[in-house]
């Protein structure tokens, strides 16, 4: 769905269809005697006495055949996240009623919004990431529009002048739009060229490709991609938004476009939902558009490393032994737990060359996770106390919440290999979300503070959320974005 959104400062009543107005917990409209509708008053009071508001958030009633008033009811003491949820209720309600075009007044925004002034920017940025929704392939499709109209005639009115909550929703959609390609469309060559144009919006583009790979070393990740037709990449994507010299921060996604398991082949059920094995890598590019968009007072790092894992004629083998980026030597004895090789190489070139402040990779890593929390955290896996705070504090904040799961040298006897330095996955059983973030901390080489995020649950839903439709949810962008607004700008 669309959404327009236009501001008009003469009103014509007799033309407003949907009249909106933000009240109190009973439904009351804040000094409604001010307002356009006054003469309504004795109607809407009279609506709202004879109705069974309980546990409703939103009322509606007609004036006539052509005039309908909605009452949004907000509650005390709300927070962001309050506001946010609120408008995307509103977006359901009006998708379901079919009320495509509503009026709301200046005047009653602000009183609703008391001393917030970024109320009405919190309440429709809940609403737009509600609305979103992928049908770029289907070919019938005629996309409705949403039509919010704003009656403004106060000089003092500041909605839509943050550049945050723009630069937050077209960061959090392009994350989606990645998570939603098909795998024929967005390989690791298509993937590739689309970072190269966020160049456009200043951010310094490096992409390295096979032949780059393979001279730094890189054969871990090389390793997931040699049975494709496809390149393997690995694209860094630099923001420096200050000139203090500070450490930069640095964002680490696992960009496996599509997962067939390799040579360890899955079962052809739900494989196709493997599109978005690339999710980790998508919420980096959408969180670098963010930063890069509301011109983020910091300097941040985003590395994606882009592959395809086929059971091609040279795809890797049950069996053998990479030397990653790091000198660590690695046996792959299942070429499904893919997604630890891409980032144990990126992880490692990331802490060298950059020297972070600290890294957050994010990654669709395992099931195991799925089976630990659901689709209602995130599992955070860490080597620093601070960061897993500050992470924790910022998900909460946001509603992309994330629980912290145990590190500890005692899972390191699962991978260790008998023939290499360690094994790409523990065949003993149990803790698989715990042993694959135990391997991932073992190419963190300088002891970096470091955070790895396994998403599996989240990158996607088959029922929607909150703050979300069905499909792919954006999940970790305004996450990232309020862990460098909170502690880092």
């Amino acid at each position: 769905m669309s959404i327009k959104i236009s501001i008009k400062k003469n009103l014509n009543i007799k033309s407003v269809k949907n009249h909106v107005f933000f009240t109190n917990q009973d439904f009351k409209v804040i000094n409604l005697s001010k307002l356009p509708i006054f003469k309504y008053s004795s109607f809407i009071n009279k609506s709202v006495s004879t109705s069974n508001f309980v546990n409703k958030n939103i009322l509606s009633f007609n004036v006539d055949a052509s005039q309908k008033i909605i009452l949004i009811k907000i509650k005390n003491n709300k927070s962001s996240l309050d506001i946010e949820k609120l408008g995307a209720e509103f977006y359901t309600y009006l998708k379901s009623n079919l009320y495509f075009k509503t009026t709301f007044y200046e005047q009653n925004i602000r009183n609703a919004a008391l001393k917030n002034e970024y109320f009405f920017d919190q309440f429709i940025q809940g609403l737009k990431l509600k609305s979103y929704e992928f049908n770029k392939y289907k070919s019938k499709s005629k996309e409705k529009i949403f039509d919010i109209e704003i009656i403004n005639n106060s000089k003092y009115f500041k909605f839509n002048k943050n550049k945050k909550f723009r630069s937050l929703i077209e960061g959090t959609n392009l994350t989606k739009d990645l998570v939603s390609e098909p795998g024929n469309i967005l390989h690791p060559d298509e993937y590739a060229k689309r970072l190269l144009q966020l160049k456009k919006i200043g951010l310094k583009v490096n992409v390295y490709n096979k032949a780059k790979l393979k001279k730094l070393g890189m054969n871990a990740l090389l390793g997931v991609g040699q049975g494709s037709i496809r390149g393997s990449y690995l694209v860094t994507m630099e923001w420096k938004g200050s000139r203090s010299k500070k450490k930069p921060l640095a964002f680490v996604g696992k960009g496996v476009c599509f997962d067939t398991g390799g040579i360890s082949l899955k079962p052809a059920k739900f494989m196709e939902d493997m599109t978005y094995d690339m999710a980790g890598s998508a919420v980096v590019v959408g969180l670098m558009k963010s930063l890069a968009l509301r011109k983020a007072k910091i300097n941040a790092i985003g590395v994606v490393g882009l592959v395809e894992n086929m059971p091609g004629g040279n795809a890797q083998r049950p069996g053998d032994i990479v030397k990653s980026y790091s000198g660590k030597t690695i046996e792959v004895l299942n070429t499904d737990a893919e997604g630890r090789l891409v980032l144990a190489d990126a992880l490692t070139y990331t802490e060298k060359k950059y020297k972070p402040e600290f890294i957050v990779d994010l990654a669709t890593l395992t099931g195991a996770i799925i089976v630990s929390l659901g689709s209602e955290f995130a599992g955070l896996f860490s080597n620093d106390d601070k960061l897993s705070k500050q992470l924790f504090d910022a998900g909460q904040k946001v509603g992309e919440r994330v629980w912290r799961m145990p590190l500890d040298k005692n899972y390191d006897k699962l991978i260790n290999s008998k023939n290499a330095d360690m094994q790409n996955i523990n065949y003993v059983g149990g803790a698989g979300s715990t042993t694959a973030a135990q391997f991932l901390q073992r190419f963190i080489i300088n002891k970096t503070p470091w955070a790895h995020l396994d998403i599996a649950g989240m990158a996607f839903s088959k029922y929607g959320g909150a703050l979300n439709s069905e499909g792919a949810t954006g999940f970790g962008v305004r996450l990232l974005n309020q862990l460098v607004e909170d502690y880092y700008e």
